[in-house]
């Protein structure tokens, strides 16, 4: 399409933020395909969730909250997340009528004329008064790099390509990374696997115990100070720790969870220290997480020197159009709740103060 459509607010991505952000919206007085879209690049309804391996069924999610408005009932805890959540988003979609437009890729916003932005898609451009960027991060895994890495005769995969644990029957497996999906993937390739060797960066800390609201609170102080700082966001679990149940106590007295510092090299036959010690493997499954997908937003030069985007609420400070959901503090499903609520906020108020003022 060759025209540019004009609408308030466009909203990138259809996951968890961007959905919550809609919901807001339509709230609030505003109309899809009239007054805002939503455009996401996904083939359907689900987010990053209808991409998760077939293993990580419901019952294993940890901490899923229900999008505002429409709670998850009676789901199987033992279906696939990505079935169950996947499901729940597409009758979410129709419930409010959301409209979203997919699969389109955007590809670049930048300054548009009369003071507006300019994104420009697959599906051609929209001209837009305000952006709510929820583009979470699964598309950009990151991938560590180390000494002799090109030289390994084995695989290498990142988390966003695990499929589950009975494609590594009989081998042997270095799994790196101290989050959730490490100490998953562990417990459940350890059935499979020939040996299993798990390294990370700095010693896990295990948390016992109720994660309250005060500790909640705290951890997203943390995350929430950095991207304030306009440095790259961590996530909120790098700072909540891992919780301690009964499958990582389990994993923790069977040896499948002791944990070795991360190695120093990379060789053809596996991993190796600087103290000598080797360990042979098969495959080296990076469970190392991912970074916020922004690279689009790039034209409108919000990145501060310490390499993120410097935010307030959700509202980048570089230029008060642009709110971030799920981004930093954000990055947690009732995170992306709540800041999907404030963004429409902001956004309200700053579309008001534009408005001309009659004679």
């Amino acid at each position: 399409m060759n025209h540019t459509r004009e609408v308030e607010v466009v909203v990138i991505g259809a996951g968890q933020a961007g959905l919550a952000a809609a919901h807001h919206l339509r709230r609030t007085g505003f109309e899809p395909e009239r007054d805002f879209v939503v455009l996401d690049h996904s083939p359907g309804p689900g987010g990053a969730w209808q991409f998760r391996w077939p293993s990580l069924t419901y019952g294993k999610v940890h901490g899923m909250h229900a999008l505002p408005g429409m709670e998850l009932t009676g789901a199987d805890p033992a279906r696939p997340s990505a079935e169950v959540i996947g499901e729940y988003f597409a009758a979410y979609e129709e419930t409010f009528d959301l409209r979203v437009r997919r699969p389109v890729d955007v590809r670049a916003v930048r300054e548009g004329t009369g003071g507006r932005l300019l994104v420009e898609t697959s599906d051609g451009a929209w001209s837009t008064r305000a952006l709510i960027n929820a583009t979470g991060t699964w598309d950009r895994p990151f991938w560590p790099r180390y000494p002799g890495q090109e030289t390994f005769r084995g695989r290498q995969l990142h988390t966003a390509r695990y499929a589950g644990p009975e494609e590594f029957a009989g081998q042997r497996v270095v799994v790196v990374g101290g989050g959730a999906s490490g100490t998953q993937h562990l417990l459940e390739l350890a059935p499979y696997a020939a040996a299993t060797t798990w390294v990370t960066r700095r010693p896990p800390v295990f948390r016992e115990g109720p994660f309250d609201e005060n500790a909640g609170r705290a951890a997203v102080a943390l995350v929430e100070e950095r991207v304030r700082r306009g440095l790259p966001p961590k996530s909120v679990v790098s700072v909540t720790g891992l919780p301690l149940n009964d499958a990582i106590r389990a994993g923790l007295e069977s040896g499948v969870l002791d944990r070795l510092p991360m190695f120093d090299r990379i060789t053809e036959e596996g991993v190796e220290w600087a103290d000598g010690r080797r360990v042979a493997a098969d495959v080296i499954l990076w469970a190392t997480g991912f970074r916020p997908v922004i690279d689009h937003l790039a034209p409108l030069r919000l990145r501060e020197a310490g390499g993120g985007i410097r935010v307030e609420g959700t509202r980048a400070v570089a230029d008060p159009r642009v709110h971030l959901v799920g981004y930093g503090p954000s990055a947690s499903t009732i995170g992306a709740n709540r800041a999907g609520r404030a963004a429409v906020r902001d956004i309200r108020r700053l579309l008001a103060e534009q408005e001309p003022v009659a004679a």
